[in-house]
């Protein structure tokens, strides 16, 4: 079942229990898939694409969260919380912090990267690789840490 599919089936059901939070969000993540379809690109809402597109609405949520728990507003922290939960659902599990070491290792020696200046390339591997799995910001940090 697409994302699209998805998002249509859950919006009934929350719809019928009253569900604000799972509203919000899914209203969201369907007016995010309408902007992309009506974006002009030509490009296909593939899988890639939609972990993309949810990955998105995640950060812009967690990044608004830092903002409001920084200026004591729980009340809104509240809302971002509820909502970055119901877009977690669509999305595929993360690896953990051991799993994500492991791979990015692999990857390390895989291209014989051996200091900082390699960043980049293991950066590349792994940010297609672990597509979905793992937020860019994660892996970003575990490849520092293995390479510095």
């Amino acid at each position: 079942m697409s994302l699209e599919a998805k998002i249509m089936t859950d919006l009934k059901e929350a719809m019928k229990a009253k569900d604000q939070a799972a509203l919000r969000s899914i209203r969201a993540v369907k007016a995010e898939i309408l902007k992309f379809k009506t974006s002009g690109t030509g490009a296909e809402l593939d899988e890639s694409a939609e972990i993309k597109l949810l990955q998105k609405l995640v950060k812009s949520r967690k990044d608004s969260l830092e903002i409001y728990e920084k200026q004591g507003r729980d009340d809104l922290a509240v809302v971002e919380r509820e909502e970055i939960a119901v877009i977690n659902k669509y999305l595929p599990a993360q690896m953990s912090e051991a799993e994500l070491s492991e791979v990015i290792k692999g990857i390390i020696s895989q291209t014989g990267a051996t200091s900082m200046k390699d960043m980049g390339k293991v950066m590349g591997m792994a940010s297609k690789q672990l597509a979905g799995k793992a937020a860019g910001s994660e892996i970003s940090k575990m490849v520092k840490s293995l390479l510095g």
